[in-house]
C-alpha cells in the first residue's frame, strides 16, 4: 500500500482542506478514532470519511491480492493485515452503535440544538438508526406496559429516564501536543480550582470533562 488518498480533514484545526495521507496514515487515523471512541464515555465525532476511505482502501487491497500468484508469502501477510484493519472497523463502528443505543435521547436531543457550523456526533447513517431506535423503543414500552397503566402514568420522558454520559469519569490519556493551564476542577467543595501542564510524550489519569475539547482537537490520545 503505497498509493496516496485524497481525505477531507475532519479534525477542528484542518475545517473543509482536503488532506492526502498515504495508506499507512489512513490506518493510523482510524486506529486513533478507534481508541478514543473506545475509551470516551460519550459518542465522539463521526469519522465516516475515514471509515469510507478505509473500506475502499481494503476493496483495492483484495483486488490487488486477487492478481497476486498463489503460494506467495507476502499475500498471507497483507491478509492477515487486511483482517486486522478490518477487526478495528468493525469494532470502531459497532462501538458506535452500542453508545447510540445507550444514550440515544441524549445524543438525538444534542442534534437538535446543534448551532449552524456545529459538527454533528452522528453520520447521516447513525441519525437515521438512532431515530428508528427510538421510534420502536417508545412503540415497544407503549405495547408492552405504558397501555396498561393509569392514564396518568401512560408517557414517558426518555430524557429523564435514560443515563447521560458520565463525563466525570477518568480516562488515561497520553499527550501529544504540550498543552499548558489547563484548569482541573476540583474533586470535592474543599478543594479548589488548579492548572496543570501537560507535556507532550506524557500519560495521566485525568477526569474526561477536563479533557474533552483536547480528545476533539486530537492534542491528547486516550489509552
Amino acid at each position: 500500500m503505497t498509493e496516496e488518498l485524497d481525505l477531507t480533514g475532519q479534525d477542528s484545526d484542518v475545517g473543509s482542506e482536503e488532506v492526502v495521507l498515504t495508506p499507512a496514515e489512513l490506518i493510523e487515523r482510524l486506529e486513533r478514532a478507534w481508541m478514543n471512541e473506545k475509551f470516551a464515555p460519550e459518542l465522539l465525532e463521526s469519522k465516516s470519511e475515514i471509515v469510507e476511505c478505509v473500506m475502499e482502501q481494503l476493496d483495492h487491497m483484495e483486488e490487488n491480492l486477487r492478481r497476486a500468484k498463489k503460494g506467495d508469502l507476502k499475500v498471507s501477510i497483507h491478509r492477515m493485515e487486511m483482517e486486522r484493519i478490518r477487526y478495528v472497523l468493525s469494532s470502531y463502528l459497532r462501538c458506535r452503535l452500542m453508545k447510540i443505543e445507550k444514550f440515544f435521547p441524549h445524543i438525538l436531543e444534542k442534534e437538535k440544538t446543534l448551532h449552524e457550523g456545529e459538527l454533528s456526533s452522528l453520520s447521516p447513517e447513525e441519525l437515521v438508526f438512532a431515530k428508528q431506535y427510538m421510534a420502536n423503543t417508545e412503540t415497544y414500552l407503549k405495547n408492552v406496559a405504558l397501555k396498561h397503566m393509569p392514564p396518568n402514568l401512560q408517557t414517558v420522558d426518555l430524557l429523564r429516564s435514560v443515563p447521560k454520559p458520565d463525563l466525570d469519569s477518568y480516562v488515561f490519556l497520553r499527550v501529544k501536543e504540550r498543552q499548558e493551564n489547563i484548569l482541573v476542577e476540583p474533586e470535592t467543595d474543599e478543594q479548589r480550582d488548579y492548572v496543570i501542564d501537560l507535556e507532550e510524550g506524557s500519560q495521566h489519569l485525568i477526569r474526561y470533562k477536563t479533557i474533552a475539547p483536547l480528545v476533539a482537537s486530537g492534542a491528547v490520545q486516550l489509552i
